[in-house]
This record gives structure tokens, sequence and C-alpha cells, in this order.
């Protein structure tokens, strides 16, 4: 009897221990933002906050500035995974200075951003051409349809910020004088057709785009060095980013660093417990993201689907990010 005694109270108190630890992270909010690895990324969270931490979790709808605001003024959501932050970062410092928001993970994908790209094979074909400084000097490369005695920079299409952020740093190389275009494909669907049409075809492509997505996975895309120094915050702040009426005299710089954080409320930081430590050590790879944009694209997949499918297929990725309990919890949850 004292050994069943001794049992049941063993058994009791490893019930309140496991209740504990689910109280510990409750119920949270994550916003699903509305672009393909965001949402993905906030699917695997999900999952593994779930299965791995007995979190009760829902997914709410998000968007970059929608989703600050309500964070830093209501406290909801809790937690949103992949914020481009440099269009607030103003805001967002004061919100974290102020203990209303917290960047529980600086860097939750590596090899991000925006920048100027060319094709793997034009890269094996002309290892010269290291920098931009390289290619605007050989236009004859990257001939531009309606006028092949022009070199063609596909820029991003009318009414995008980039859009101003390349017509100013094309003025500030000065490359109409070295025989350039700047081609506006017309849409987002004409960006990518350009790159898509090129690559396919083994021809030369040279132009904007941003990382992660699911082009520059499939094509294995390589951005290239500007080949100069970040040009300073007065001269891309004060002029890049702006209309060129407001940018007379842009000066050559490299793309700003794209920053991009995953950002919890206060609230979620002193509650969440180890989900905490989960956030602070979940880093995708950049091939791996392109790779899954890639799958979520060929397979018309969702965030919920990609996320089963990531879980499934990168072990090796994920399982680093948590302990072994929790991996065996959210493998035993699939």
């Amino acid at each position: 009897m004292r050994k069943l005694l001794i049992g049941l109270m063993a058994c009791a108190v490893g019930i309140m221990v496991s209740g504990t630890a689910s109280a510990s992270c409750g119920s949270v909010q994550i916003a699903e933002m509305n672009w393909a690895s965001a949402g993905f990324m906030a699917n695997v969270d999900k999952i593994i906050l779930e299965k791995g931490y007995g979190c009760d979790v829902s997914l709410v709808p998000g968007d970059t500035m929608p989703t600050f605001t309500s964070m830093n003024e209501k406290g909801e959501p809790d937690v949103a995974p992949e914020v481009w932050t440099n269009s607030f970062s103003g805001p967002l410092q004061i919100a974290f200075d102020e203990g209303r928001l917290h960047s529980a993970n600086p860097n939750p994908i590596t090899g991000l951003g925006e920048g100027w790209w060319i094709p793997p094979k034009t890269a094996e074909k002309h290892p010269e051409l290291k920098t931009v400084l390289d290619i605007i000097e050989h236009p004859e490369l990257f001939p531009y349809k309606e006028d092949p005695s022009k070199g063609a920079f596909v820029t991003c299409p009318a009414g995008w910020g980039c859009q101003l952020t390349n017509a100013n740093l094309f003025r500030a190389f000065d490359m109409e004088a070295k025989g350039w275009v700047l081609v506006d494909p017309g849409s987002a669907a004409g960006l990518d057709g350009s790159m898509a049409k090129a690559v396919d075809s083994g021809e030369n492509w040279f132009g904007y785009y941003w990382s992660p997505t699911a082009m520059i996975g499939k094509y294995d895309m390589i951005k290239v060095d500007f080949g100069v120094e970040w040009g300073g915050s007065e001269n891309w702040d004060g002029c890049i980013v702006k209309p060129e009426q407001e940018c007379a005299d842009p000066k050559p710089s490299s793309w700003t660093v794209s920053e991009v954080q995953t950002i919890v409320t206060d609230s979620f930081m002193k509650q969440g417990g180890a989900a905490n430590d989960y956030l602070a050590a979940r880093i995708y790879p950049g091939p791996v993201m392109n790779g899954m944009l890639v799958y979520m694209q060929e397979n018309q997949a969702d965030g919920a689907d990609a996320a089963v499918e990531f879980l499934m297929v990168h072990e090796d990725v994920w399982t680093k990010w948590v302990s072994a309990d929790v991996a065996a919890k959210v493998k035993a949850g699939l």
C-alpha cells in the first residue's frame, strides 16, 4: 500500500509539473502574415508550440504595419514571426525601449534581403563579373530586346517602393551614360516572367529581386555585391528612397541591409517560458527557406501544408532549435 501511495503521489506531481509547463505557455496568438514565407513560418511555430510546448495557438491574419500597430497599442497578437522592419525602425525602437515589444529573434532567416541579381550560368560564363561595378561596364552582355545596342536592367514595376530606389541607384551609377536602359516589367508577373524566360533559355539577365522567394530558390539566382559601401543614412534615407524630384544628387551605394525580426509582446516575453527559447533558436537557412517556397509554388501548398512538409523533410534543421524531448513530442504529433 505504501509503495502504491508513493507511486500515485509521483504521478500526481508529474501531472502537476506537466500542467504547469503547459500553463506557463498558455494561449498564444500568432500573426499569419499575407506572404508565403511568413505564413509558412507561422504554421511551423503553431505546430511546434502546440505539440512540443503544450501551447494553445491560434493564427490571426496579419500585415506589416497593421500587425505592428496592434501589437504596440493592444498587445496582440503575441508573436509576429517575420517582420521586415526597415520602414518603421524608429517607432519599433521606441516600442522596444519602452518595453511594450521585444525582438525574440533578430535574424530568423539567413541570406535574406533585396538587391541586384544574375543567373548562375551568367556567373559561371563570366567570372570577371564579381560586382555591380563590373557588370555596368558591360551592357553588351545583357542586351535590351528593343535596342540590342543597350543593356537592360530590369527594375520593379511602377508603384512599388523599390522602383524609386532602383531608379535613383541607376542614376547614381550613371548607368544611362554607360549604355543601359531601365526596364519596367509592368507587374510582379512581368518581373518573374522576365527572369524565368531568360534563365530557362540560358540568356543573361540583370535586375532587382529579393529573398526569400520562390523565384530565387527555383533558379538559384546570385545576388551581386555592389562593389561599394553603403552610402549612409543621409544618402539612402534622405535621397535614394525618395522620388527623383527629392533626390537631386544620389551617390553610389550598396543596398541597405534588410532588417527582419521575430517580434513578441511584453506579456509573451514574460509568460512564454521555454517557448521564447525556441523562437530565439529558430533560424531558417536561406536555401532551405527558398526551397520551401519553391515547394509551395509548385504544389500550390499553403502555409499549413508546407509546415508539415518542412517538419518531416528537414528534421536536421528544426530539431536543433528544441530539446530532444520537445522534438520527440512534435514528431509524435505529426
